[in-house]
C-alpha cells in the first residue's frame, strides 16, 4: 500500500465534488494532508497540479496529481484495496454505477445550483427539474437500503453530498425533501450514521450562508 503521508488533497470546503473524495478517503482509512483553496486566488500548487482546468478537488499521491472527483474516487478504490471496495464487483454493476454517477455530477448537482442561483421563471423551472432528478434517484434506490445495494458504496458517496444543500434548496426552491422524496431522505439519514459521511459534510446552515453570500455577490438579493 502507498505511503499515507504522501497524500495531499486540494479542496474547497463547500464543494460537493470535494466531499465525494473526502468520504472515499475516510471509507478507505487514508490519512492525508488537507489544503483549503481560495478559489478567487488559486494557489500555484493547484495551477501546477491541474494546469488544464485549475479546479478542485485534486488528489496528489506521491507527487502525482489525479484530477476530477469521479476519477479520483476510482483511483482511491483501486490503490487502497485493503478496505472493502467502493464499486460493485460485477461489470454491469460498475457500468450502471458510473452512469448514475455521471447523472449526479452533470444533472443533479448542477440543476440544484441553478435553482439556488436564479430567480423567477428560471428558478421555478430549475426547481421542477431538481425534484424530477431527485425522484429518479429515489426510483433507482427502490427498496434497497443503499443505492449500491446492502452496503454503502460508490454511488452513495457520489450523491450524499447533496444533503448539505437541502436547507438551501428549501430556502430558495421551496423544496421539502422529506415530503417530496421520503425514501431518499431516509437513505440520507442512513448514510449520515456513517462517520465517513457525517465527518465529511459541512453543516447545512453554513452552506446556506455560503449560498446567500453568492446570491448577494451576483445581485440576486440585497
Amino acid at each position: 500500500m502507498a505511503k499515507q503521508e504522501e497524500v495531499i488533497l486540494l479542496d474547497f470546503w463547500a464543494s460537493m465534488y470535494g466531499m465525494k473524495v473526502r468520504i472515499a478517503l475516510a471509507e478507505k482509512g487514508v490519512s492525508y494532508q488537507y489544503r483549503e483553496e481560495d478559489l478567487r486566488n488559486k494557489s500555484h500548487l493547484l495551477s501546477n497540479m491541474n494546469p488544464v482546468h485549475k479546479k478542485i478537488p485534486v488528489l496528489i499521491h506521491n507527487g502525482k496529481p489525479i484530477c476530477e472527483s469521479t476519477i479520483i474516487v476510482e483511483y482511491i478504490d483501486e490503490v487502497w484495496k485493503d478496505k472493502a471496495p467502493l464499486f460493485p464487483s460485477d461489470s454491469y454493476g460498475k457500468a450502471r454505477a458510473r452512469f448514475w454517477a455521471d447523472f449526479i455530477d452533470k444533472k443533479v448537482f448542477l440543476i440544484g445550483r441553478t435553482m439556488c442561483m436564479t430567480i423567477g421563471e428560471e428558478q421555478e423551472a430549475a426547481r421542477k427539474e431538481c425534484i424530477y432528478s431527485l425522484k429518479l434517484m429515489e426510483e433507482e434506490l427502490g427498496d434497497k437500503p443503499y443505492l449500491g445495494g446492502e452496503s454503502f458504496g460508490y454511488l452513495d458517496l457520489c450523491l450524499i453530498p447533496i444533503y448539505s444543500r437541502f436547507h438551501a434548496y428549501k430556502t430558495y426552491g421551496g423544496m421539502n425533501i422529506e415530503q417530496e422524496c421520503p425514501k431518499l431522505m431516509a437513505w440520507a439519514k442512513r448514510c449520515l450514521n456513517k462517520e465517513s459521511v457525517s465527518n465529511s459534510l459541512p453543516d447545512q446552515l453554513k452552506v446556506l450562508g455560503f449560498v446567500q453570500h453568492l446570491r448577494k455577490k451576483y445581485g440576486l438579493e440585497e
